[in-house]
């Protein structure tokens, strides 16, 4: 959905004009960031735009960009990976405005760019779109107090991303890809009850659970291939686990878009879900993981609730949904409403 006039979302008045704000991550990319800044700056300045804010701690950029809104500023372009634009929309979301979102890819992992369609863009270009009043919306997840743009997961995910900071000599998609290599005869698994308003899963020894908002995670990898962030709700992946062989032959199949076929991969759309644990999980968001607070869980979709700038072409549309002829693969009927935020 596009708009360039003033518009509405649950009270909260989108602006005539953007007023912009550019917030980089330096140590994003393990130095893309920094690289970018002088270019950064000029594409910007161009349009008129000299806000440009380093962050010079670790996950500043959420402290920053509630600064930043406070002051007034409308759109905030993030210049860095999946964990700091998912940092930077929690300071928008909590907010209580309808300040809006652009993304520069600069990140190891740069999922949510990769939907916006941003990630192949010039600097001119996202600069060019970010001054501008053309709008578009989508939806967010939400577990305990915590927005997510890509993907809520727990087990293996959590576990691959602990491991990511012992791998140096790699970057981009390569590192997910060798840490997840790394885990998987480390990982013993994790128990879990996956509930919905269609359907309730038996309590059982899970590989991984990740309810996806959009269709990338880990670098690319298409893990929610159907997912949309314009429908208003989540795809839950549920892999129960497998010996060592079979865990990566599913991983490879993660990475052609296939893992649907395994009958240990059960996949499910819901507004909403309930996830019970036998004692509190840690959990990720965005690349960035978290200890729950309690052993049950809700996770669920806010639909609409972020502005953001797409390159040219708009949002990138999920793919055809050719697994849903399956029937063994898990139910995809649609649930009830979500819980209000």
């Amino acid at each position: 959905m596009e708009d360039s006039a003033r518009g509405q979302l649950s009270g909260r008045n989108t602006p005539l004009s953007e007023k912009v704000c550019v917030i980089v991550n330096p140590a994003a990319g393990r130095g893309r960031g920094a690289a970018l800044l002088p270019s950064i700056r000029s594409a910007f300045q161009a349009y008129g735009v000299r806000d440009v804010i380093t962050t010079s701690q670790f996950r500043s950029e959420q402290e920053l960009a509630t600064e930043a809104i406070a002051r007034g500023f409308t759109t905030i372009v993030c210049v860095g990976g999946d964990g700091t634009t998912g940092n930077i929309a929690n300071a928008i979301l909590h907010s209580g405005t309808d300040a809006r979102l652009a993304v520069i890819p600069a990140g190891t992992g740069n999922d949510f760019a990769k939907t916006l369609g941003t990630d192949g863009e010039s600097l001119g270009m996202v600069a060019r779109r970010s001054v501008g009043t053309i709008t578009s919306r989508v939806d967010v997840g939400r577990v305990e107090d915590t927005f997510f743009l890509n993907s809520c997961g727990f087990g293996f995910d959590v576990a691959v991303l602990q491991g990511l900071g012992n791998v140096r000599w790699l970057r981009g998609s390569a590192v997910y890809i060798y840490a997840a290599l790394t885990e998987l005869l480390r990982f013993r698994g994790l128990h879990a009850t996956v509930e919905s308003t269609a359907l309730t899963r038996k309590r059982a020894l899970h590989m991984m659970v990740l309810l996806a908002n959009g269709p990338f995670f880990g670098g690319g990898l298409p893990i929610a291939p159907t997912a949309s962030m314009t429908d208003g709700e989540l795809d839950a992946i549920a892999v129960h686990d497998a010996g060592a062989f079979r865990r990566v032959m599913m991983l490879a199949a993660v990475a052609r878009g296939r893992h649907w076929a395994y009958p240990e991969v059960h996949i499910e759309r819901a507004a909403g879900f309930s996830l019970r644990f036998d004692t509190a999980p840690l959990y990720e968001t965005d690349g960035e993981v978290h200890e729950a607070k309690s052993t049950s869980l809700t996770v669920y979709c806010v639909p609409g609730a972020l502005r953001v700038v797409t390159g040219d072409l708009g949002l990138r549309l999920p793919a055809a949904p050719k697994i849903r002829s399956r029937a063994s693969r898990g139910k995809l009927g649609r649930s009830p409403a979500h819980p209000t935020t």
